[in-house]
């Protein structure tokens, strides 16, 4: 009967639990074939990642915040914490005999660094005239405590005695001292923060209700012109003392006694002491120039230096008076008495050398004469030796706009110096007769050389020669004392283009009335035909 039982399913272990039963479908179940399938990508890192950031806020939210003050706040803080920085002490290792008072000079790049930061804050509120006006208000405070602060680091500087000692650098000191490089260290920065100030437009307006930093900038340009002008000052009383000093021939070197007068040298007759002097110290007034100079809004007074000196020196080349136009006598000089002077007297001769009785053979060709020169007079050469000692000096930056039109000014006034020297050359080689060729080739070579400079040259040249009573000189023409000329229509390129049509009118009528048979004569016809074609063109 045991063998009779089975075993049942409820003495059996179970593989797995059965599947439930079907259950009544329900009406809003959604078969498998409906089913959209689970996308993996939910299951990636992305999924995790922090929502993209919403759209910037719209013009009306922007202006909200910039009304709420928030922002002009934390620029005034940086502007504050910025002009503290940038008249701090500089940190790092000083270098010997650099300070000053406990204080050293301000590093170069801080005004340029503080001036881009303003720079970087109007740009980016170009397209927002009120959030720009507001900056400019919020520059006021910072920039008041700025020049304050430069004007009390200056101001012991400038009343030092040690401030212009020496007043112009020497070869003894050619650099300057340490009261003169920490101003030079304030006018720099304050020239940086200019060169921002030209490039941005700021401080050109008068009007009160347009940026307000007028006032501002005159402070800075005034910081630059009380440390460099004073400088520069000694340089051109002492540069202009050795060029007014070119006007007089170089005085002839004494001559030993008993020795011919063919002994001297003409390199040491032609050369000038001024010319001397100028040649040691010009190289050192460029070096102090270029440490003056560093920045854009100061090299215009740079221009107006160069163009007075450069001006200086035509006025005193044009009116050297002329030596006459005699070549100097050959350097060879025969001995009184000939061959026979040589040999008399109570010495006998003595025996001829052996290599006299050789037979000598003629040579291939005879040797080629020597050139002959023209003869050129001093001031020829003092013309072209100055003309390369103003070249070496420091011009305005050619590479700004700011700067451009001063660095052609000079360029202009260094042409006229060329012009000169060319005028000076030719007129002692120019072997043209006809008149009207003449006048043309003198129109060509006075093209760019002020009238009143080139006419004193060409009057003493082909007027009054030594046959026609010697040198005279435009002002006695004029019925004028000298200075009172000069001063009257020689202070300037510009004043002597605006003199050319009176005075070279008047220079014509004397030279016609007193002069008689002036025509006839090919070389002063063609300086009244050139005189009147200048006049002409002034007058157009």
């Amino acid at each position: 009967m045991m063998n009779a039982l089975r075993p049942s399913s409820l003495f059996r272990p179970a593989s797995r639990p059965s599947s439930p039963a079907p259950g009544p479908a329900r009406p809003d179940a959604v078969t498998s074939a409906d089913r959209a399938p689970r996308s993996i990508a939910k299951l990636t890192l992305t999924s995790f990642k922090k929502p993209s950031p919403a759209p910037t806020a719209p013009l009306s939210q922007a202006a909200a915040i910039v009304q709420d003050g928030s922002y002009l706040q934390v620029l005034g803080l940086k502007l504050s914490e910025a002009v503290s920085k940038a008249l701090a002490q500089p940190t790092g290792p000083a270098s010997a005999g650099e300070h000053l008072n406990g204080r050293r000079p301000i590093p170069a790049g801080r005004g340029r660094a503080f001036g881009t930061l303003i720079a970087t804050e109007l740009n980016a509120s170009r397209e927002n005239p009120h959030l720009r006006k507001a900056i400019l208000r919020s520059l006021q405070r910072p920039l008041s405590t700025l020049l304050t602060n430069l004007s009390t680091n200056l101001l012991p500087l400038l009343s030092s005695p040690e401030f212009l000692n020496p007043p112009a650098p020497t070869p003894q000191v050619p650099n300057p001292n340490l009261t003169q490089s920490h101003a030079l260290s304030l006018a720099t920065f304050a020239g940086e923060l200019l060169e921002t100030f030209d490039e941005l437009g700021l401080g050109l307006d008068s009007d009160p209700r347009g940026d307000g930093l007028k006032s501002v900038r005159e402070s800075l340009v005034s910081v630059t012109a009380r440390v460099i002008h004073p400088l520069v000052a000694g340089i051109k009383a002492e540069v202009m003392s050795l060029v007014e000093a070119l006007e007089m021939p170089a005085p002839m070197p004494a001559v030993p006694a008993g020795a011919p007068k063919t002994a001297v040298s003409s390199k040491a007759v032609a050369q000038h002491p001024s010319l001397v002097t100028l040649q040691t110290v010009v190289p050192i007034y460029a070096r102090a120039l270029g440490r003056y100079f560093t920045t854009a809004p100061t090299q215009s007074y740079l221009a107006s230096l160069e163009i007075s000196v450069v001006w200086r020196a035509l006025v005193a080349l044009a009116h050297r008076v002329p030596p006459p136009l005699t070549p100097p006598a050959s350097p060879t000089s025969t001995p009184v008495g000939g061959k026979r002077g040589r040999i008399s007297g109570t010495t006998p001769p003595t025996t001829p050398p052996s290599t006299r009785f050789v037979l000598k053979l003629p040579p291939s060709r005879p040797p080629s004469p020597p050139a002959l020169q023209p003869y050129m007079p001093p001031v020829v050469a003092d013309s072209r030796i100055l003309a390369g000692l103003l070249s070496s000096l420091p011009r305005p930056d050619a590479d700004k706009g700011s700067t451009r039109l001063a660095r052609e000014a000079v360029n202009d006034a260094c042409d006229g110096l060329k012009a000169l020297l060319r005028l000076l050359e030719s007129v002692q080689t120019i072997t043209t007769r006809d008149p009207v060729e003449l006048a043309r080739e003198l129109g060509v070579l006075t093209a760019d050389l002020p009238t009143l400079i080139a006419l004193p040259i060409l009057l003493n040249t082909y007027v009054f020669t030594g046959e026609k009573g010697g040198a005279r000189t435009v002002s006695s023409m004029l019925g004028l004392p000298e200075e009172h000329y000069r001063q009257g229509c020689l202070t300037g390129f510009g004043r002597a283009e605006e003199c050319t049509a009176a005075v070279g009118q008047r220079v014509l009528d004397v030279l016609l009335s007193t002069i008689p048979g002036i025509l006839s004569v090919s070389a002063a016809e063609a300086v009244v035909r050139w005189l009147q074609s200048e006049i002409a063109a002034a007058d157009s």
